[in-house]
């Protein structure tokens, strides 16, 4: 790979320079590569990130083989949305027309320089991950994220982000922070404190000559090999004679850097304390706010000869902890009047929610005006999906309102702004502020269903159905309509709830409370699937099955995209419920395109794992590997912690569950408060466990699914494993289970999987075999048809009817080894010698080199026909890695062209 020429030598750091050398290299060779560096305040950190700057340059004339990039977090402006991603981005914007047109506009969105929705995260952070590796198209690109621990909340998930994704960009990006573990998941070293020997040579580089070695000693002892403290401390005294101690090492270096602030002028002092209010770095800025305070930019002579901080071209402190020292030590009034000259001095329509910041800086308690503009400002961050400073600035203008109820109201805005930003400890928080006021009816009801829905997403399940019941009854008095979408939304925890809600909150008790809200003045689709729902847990199945009928017919009609979207799963599982595939399909259709649209990614996982299980069912189990595919590289992408439903789905159809698989499951799902996934699991193991033919295990697993209200499938499987297993009783419950929901709605689908079932208790079931696999042929359900068919022949075996049996078996030993079902085409394929008949050998493919898990991801998706960039936006990695795969994977596969994938890849 070749070496890199050493610069300026790093005392002590030998192994952490190397390992950044090798960084380096790499990315020159057109690999990407992050790296976290972690460790305490003045342990170098920025040394080493100046290392890597340098190395670079090594390559090129003046940096010219790479393009550098850096940026650093600061304290003050935590609060401002995706400030620390504009300095990332800027540099390399001229790039932006090049990305996809919904990746663009986001990043326009964000950045103000368009107007438009609200973008998703995570669409934002493809977006740059996208930029990042345009730029690096023409030469390798270094990004250096000094601080990490100070970036605002949405800039850092972009980085995290964009750091697990990257691939083969020629994108080094190097972040320094102080947090063990942030960001998570990514390759990291620990910057450790120096061995005393390379301590005593740092010091010995600042120490007048002559010092005491006792001296020296305790300076280095008491330093703990901080090369920060080693530099800065002894500055702070005049060792007069070689024997003095600086008075301020037993301190911490802030302490240290506070004890030159007192060595400076007042005016050069006041100077500082305006630079480190306005993060900036704006010179002209920082001069005009100086001269309401009475100081001139001639004052930064003194701090620029104590090294404390740089003017020219922008004001930059020496170290973080000199800003957060010039600012702390100066006293609560003059920190006030600093804020108050930079607010008169920021723009108000360039700039107007930093001054709107600056301003609440300067007051000296509530102020209504103020509140009013921090509350615009919180628009304004909204507007450009900045969640995390629309929380903020609500926050703030709620303790900067005087009125209470004003207060109360801005605090529950906040706490909603805060669940979805993941905040819950805050949003608890300003949920107290808001309850402490005084509440009114509206209000009380409001504060409720904000407490609720923070129910909902840390518990899932539990206590949430409860809390969304108790506040839709509140609202009823108030706002009929929010009440109803309340409603909706208390069955739906109650669905993903299942067994675990707690009482009051399942989801017949939900169904009752829902069945009793008041009236819409013309009932909409929403209203339809309320009202269904209700009456069909209420009243039993066949009384909501005309209602929910008409919602499914009507669904979208006359909805806003955003409603729309968030009951599309809602909507998708309620026609699984009504047997209705047809709806299923479109509704499942088009929640994964709206979700992959909106960037809305948690809403994806659900989109994704719906997609799946029809896939499934429809034979397409590589269709189905392919969604999972993509939830997985979700999963990587967010650090999220999303279901592996589909997945297991997935291997039950295969007949691969391993012994041990399905409790962590279990457990992670009680953990979560979700009884579907409960159920989920319990159906998964009956499946596979049918197709292995230990149907004892699949019966008692599918009993288990039943006890879950929303779960339809397990009582198909319980009919089947119980009549396997010598359980008649079981199989007749679950044959009566399901006919409470198939004899009534009436569809292909439920219809052909009564006739299934209702054949394996019959004592003639020929015909309602072959009725079963009409109906279901009917339908895109082609393993419900080979299902059937294997059953059917499994019975004329028995009956000595070995020709007819042969040919049922062998349609259905096709379909099953077309599908990849490998358990159920072993089951039939026993039968179907048993019957006389010959299983085909399938051949066994020439062994190749395998494909890598993101290569055969990536290879399915080329195959199904997307372009890089539409498999990039999948899989959540850029068009370059796309390509770089795809080299690899064709002479693999012993092709040439992406046209010749469908041929060497099974679907």
């Amino acid at each position: 790979m070749g070496t890199v020429e050493r610069g300026p030598r790093l005392t002590g750091r030998d192994a952490e320079c190397g390992v950044l050398d090798e960084l380096v290299l790499a990315v020159r060779a057109g690999e990407s590569r992050p790296l976290v560096l972690y460790g305490e305040a003045g342990i170098g950190k920025s040394a080493l990130l100046d290392h890597a700057a340098e190395q670079v340059s090594l390559l090129g004339e003046g940096g010219g083989e790479f393009a550098v990039v850096r940026i650093a977090g600061i304290e003050s402006e935590l609060d401002l949305a995706y400030a620390g991603l504009h300095q990332l981005c800027v540099p390399v914007l001229d790039r932006i027309d090049s990305l996809p047109p919904p990746q663009r506009e986001a990043l326009r969105t964000v950045f103000g320089i368009s107007a438009g929705p609200p973008p998703d995260r995570f669409l934002v952070a493809l977006a740059v991950l996208g930029l990042l590796s345009e730029a690096a198209a023409d030469r390798p690109l270094l990004c250096l994220v000094d601080d990490f621990q100070w970036l605002d909340r949405a800039s850092a998930q972009v980085v995290a982000f964009v750091a697990r994704r990257l691939g083969a960009e020629s994108v080094g990006l190097l972040v320094a922070t102080r947090e063990t573990g942030e960001p998570a998941g990514l390759p990291s070293l620990e910057v450790r404190p120096l061995a005393d020997a390379a301590a005593r040579e740092l010091l010995d580089a600042v120490l007048t000559p002559g010092i005491d070695a006792q001296v020296r000693d305790q300076l280095v002892a008491e330093a703990h090999g901080n090369p920060l403290a080693l530099l800065e401390l002894p500055r702070d005294a005049q060792l007069a004679g070689g024997f003095k101690m600086p008075g301020g090492l037993s301190g911490s270096v802030q302490d240290s850097f506070a004890e030159r602030l007192k060595a400076i002028p007042e005016q050069t002092r006041r100077l500082l304390l305006v630079a480190a209010a306005e993060p900036s770095g704006d010179e002209a800025l920082v001069r005009r706010a100086a001269g309401h305070l009475g100081v001139g930019i001639e004052n930064c002579a003194a701090a620029i000869e104590a090294g404390l901080a740089e003017f020219v071209p922008r004001i930059r402190f020496r170290h973080p902890l000199v800003r957060i020292a010039a600012y702390r030590t100066a006293t609560p009034q003059l920190r006030r009047q600093a804020h108050q000259a930079l607010a008169l001095e920021t723009d108000p329509d360039l700039d107007p929610d930093r001054r709107a910041w600056h301003r609440s800086e300067a007051a000296p308690g509530a102020d209504e005006e103020i509140a009013t503009e921090l509350e615009r400002s919180a628009s304004r961050a909204q507007a450009r999906g900045g969640l995390a400073a629309a929380a903020a600035f609500l926050h703030r203008s709620a303790r900067m309102t005087i009125d209470p109820a004003l207060r109360a109201d801005r605090a529950l805005a906040a706490a909603q702004a805060e669940i979805q930003t993941g905040r819950f400890d805050a949003a608890g928080e300003l949920l107290t502020i808001a309850e402490a006021g005084p509440l009114c009816q509206a209000r009380r009801a409001r504060a409720a269903l904000v407490r609720a829905r923070l129910a909902f997403v840390t518990e899932r399940g539990s206590e949430a159905p409860r809390l969304l019941v108790a506040a839709a009854r509140q609202l009823e008095a108030v706002d009929v309509e929010l009440s109803r979408s309340t409603y909706l939304e208390a069955l739906s925890a109650a669905v993903f709830a299942g067994r675990l809600a707690a009482p009051g909150g399942t989801v017949w008790e939900v169904a009752r409370a829902a069945g009793a809200a008041p009236r819409p003045n013309g009932p909409g689709p929403a209203d339809l699937l309320l009202d269904g729902t209700a009456l069909a847990y209420r009243d039993g199945y066949p009384a909501g099955l005309p209602t929910l009928r008409k919602a499914m017919e009507e669904f979208g009609s006359g909805m806003s995209a955003e409603q729309e979207f968030q009951l599309l799963w809602m909507a998708g599982t309620t026609a699984i419920r009504l047997w209705d595939v047809e709806h299923w399909a479109v509704f499942s259709g088009r929640h994964v395109r709206m979700a992959r649209e909106l960037g809305a990614l948690g809403e994806l996982a659900l989109a994704l794992t719906s997609q799946s299980y029809l896939q499934l069912l429809s034979g397409d189990l590589a269709g189905a590997a392919t969604s999972n595919d993509e939830l997985q590289a979700l999963r990587a992408a967010t650090g999220g912690s999303f279901a592996s439903y589909g997945a297991l789905a997935l291997d039950a159809f295969r007949g691969e569950l391993p012994a041990g698989t399905l409790e962590p499951i279990r457990h992670d799902a009680t953990r979560r408060g979700e009884g579907i996934g409960i159920a989920f699991a319990d159906w998964a193991e009956a499946v596979a466990c049918n197709g292995l033919g230990r149907y004892a295990e699949a019966a008692r697993g599918a009993a288990h699914g039943c006890e879950d209200p929303s779960m339809v499938w397990s009582p198909v499987e319980l009919v089947e494993a119980a009549i396997r297993s010598g359980q008649p009783g079981a199989a007749a419950d679950g044959y009566r289970r399901l006919t409470t929901m198939t004899a009534v709605a009436g569809t292909d689908w439920g219809l052909g999987i009564q006739a299934r079932c209702q054949a394996l208790l019959s004592t003639d079931p020929e015909p309602l075999y072959l009725e079963a696999i009409t109906l279901l042929g009917r339908t895109p359900l082609r393993v419900e048809v080979a299902r059937a068919q294997l059953l059917y022949g499994e019975w004329l075996r028995r009956e000595r009817r070995r020709t007819d049996a042969r040919e049922q078996l062998r349609r259905a030993l096709a379909s099953f080894e077309e599908f990849g079902m490998t358990a159920f085409a072993s089951r039939t394929g026993r039968e179907l010698e048993a019957s006389g008949g010959t299983a085909r050998k399938r051949a066994v493919p020439t062994a190749r080199e395998p494909l890598t898990a993101q290569e055969t991801q990536i290879a399915r998706l080329a195959r199904d026909g997307l372009s890089n960039p539409e498999i990039a936006a999948r899989l959540f990695i850029s068009a370059r890695t796309v390509q770089y795969h795809l080299r690899k994977v064709y002479p693999k596969l012993g092709i040439t062209s992406r046209s010749q994938l469908d041929h060497v890849l099974p679907r």
